[in-house]
């Protein structure tokens, strides 16, 4: 029985996807929920699976197409693997050798044949593309439409002035430590969060304000109880993105322009707080939603990014915890920045940069004390929030991070 394999159903956020990678090619065999194919989208990269054991049967998109909801990919022949076990099977060479007859030359000429995806041999025919000459970088040397893209059409034949530079041809080869250059396609992550963050510079009238805030309570509370805290949570380390997630949702409560959205000509308020928090990954950056924030504990805020932190290195993030958010932190600081401009996530209205703890002299009461200090910054939409109720938020969450008793008490 033919079962058909098809893309994931994507949410309304998501148009489309990409063939990533193919795990497995025609007539290998396969096992339940053994991963068939990687799907990119603009968030998150989600895995296909087998729905039964039996042969792959058919590839109906190759790496690089693109792929809509529900869009079937491939199909699966249903039961036993009708591969035979590799001692079994014979080229057609030995077959022939052991016959007697001598190797059929076109045989092994088909052999040596690149493999290429159907859009890859497309567009190569019509670029004039000699398959023979390109190197694959799919799987198993798998021609992708990536690759021929990034080949450079030759150039048409013209008189070479006495300037130009000499054909790459004729060229001495690269000895260690030349100058190359590789050409990639971007994928198509990275390509929308460009397409993002151009957006939000175009569309929204984005500030950014500062302030320092003093650590050494925080950071005294945490060597204090880290131990004691690690020991009751089932081993959640208390860092401090747990106080400055409880600090942002108090002051969200207090501004609630900071927590709004702009649609359209209207302004959506927000009765929740849902935090993202920016999480770096090797693909780029990702921002996973705390759900309700204003409800969690200082323990639960530090577990679930710490969850979401192995799920982003893993690529398991699901669409539905990077969607939505109406205020977001990111945090340069484990990078070692010390001062930047973070940029808006649309289509919320502020985000909330921590930085690097820097011990630095500051005045205290007359006198002159080493201090680790922070420096934080809010960037927003000056289209809906104002100065003063930026300037106000940004101060409230210092007042509260260097007073924690304040966030306790809520006031």
């Amino acid at each position: 029985m033919s079962i058909e394999i098809k893309a994931p159903t994507f949410p309304e956020s998501v148009q489309e996807g990409n063939i990533a990678t193919w795990h497995k090619k025609p007539g290998d065999s396969v096992t339940r929920d053994e991963l068939l194919v990687d799907i990119e989208t603009d968030k998150v990269v989600l895995e296909v699976v087998a729905p039964a054991d039996g042969t792959l049967e058919e590839v109906l998109k190759a790496e690089g197409d693109v792929v809509q909801s529900n869009e079937v990919i491939a199909r699966v022949t249903a039961g036993a693997s009708s591969a035979k076990p590799a001692a079994e099977k014979k080229s057609e060479p030995e077959v022939k050798a052991e016959s007697g007859a001598e190797p059929d030359d076109s045989s092994k000429d088909s052999s040596d044949e690149k493999i290429a995806s159907p859009a890859a041999r497309k567009l190569a025919e019509e670029k004039g593309v000699d398959l023979q000459k390109v190197s694959g970088s799919g799987k198993d040397g798998r021609i992708t439409k990536e690759d021929i893209v990034a080949i450079q059409p030759a150039s048409p034949e013209q008189p070479v002035a006495a300037s130009a530079p000499v054909p790459a041809a004729s060229l001495p080869p690269l000895a260690e430590g030349d100058r190359v250059e590789k050409r990639v396609p971007m994928t198509r992550m990275r390509s929308r969060i460009a397409e993002r963050l151009v957006q939000v510079t175009q569309t929204t009238a984005m500030l950014t304000t500062f302030n320092e805030v003093d650590m050494h309570r925080i950071m005294n509370l945490r060597t204090e109880f880290k131990d004691s805290f690690s020991k009751i949570h089932n081993g959640t380390r208390l860092g401090f993105m747990g106080f400055f997630v409880r600090a942002a949702t108090e002051a969200l409560k207090r501004f609630p322009a900071v927590n709004a959205s702009i649609d359209g000509t209207d302004v959506v308020y927000h009765g929740y707080q849902d935090v993202g928090v920016a999480v770096s990954t090797d693909k780029g950056l990702v921002v996973p939603v705390l759900r309700n924030a204003d409800t969690m504990s200082i323990a639960d805020v530090e577990s679930t990014i710490a969850e979401f932190g192995g799920k982003a290195r893993d690529g398991k993030l699901s669409i539905e915890e990077m969607t939505g958010g109406t205020f977001t932190i990111t945090n340069g600081g484990v990078f070692g920045s010390l001062l930047s401009t973070p940029i808006l996530n649309p289509p919320q209205t502020a985000i909330l940069g921590m930085h690097k703890i820097q011990e630095r002299p500051v005045a205290e009461n007359g006198q002159v004390v080493i201090r680790p200090m922070m420096y934080l910054a809010l960037s927003y939409d000056h289209r809906l929030v104002d100065g003063k109720e930026a300037v106000q938020f940004l101060v409230a969450i210092k007042e509260m991070i260097e007073n924690p008793a304040k966030i306790l008490l809520e006031i």
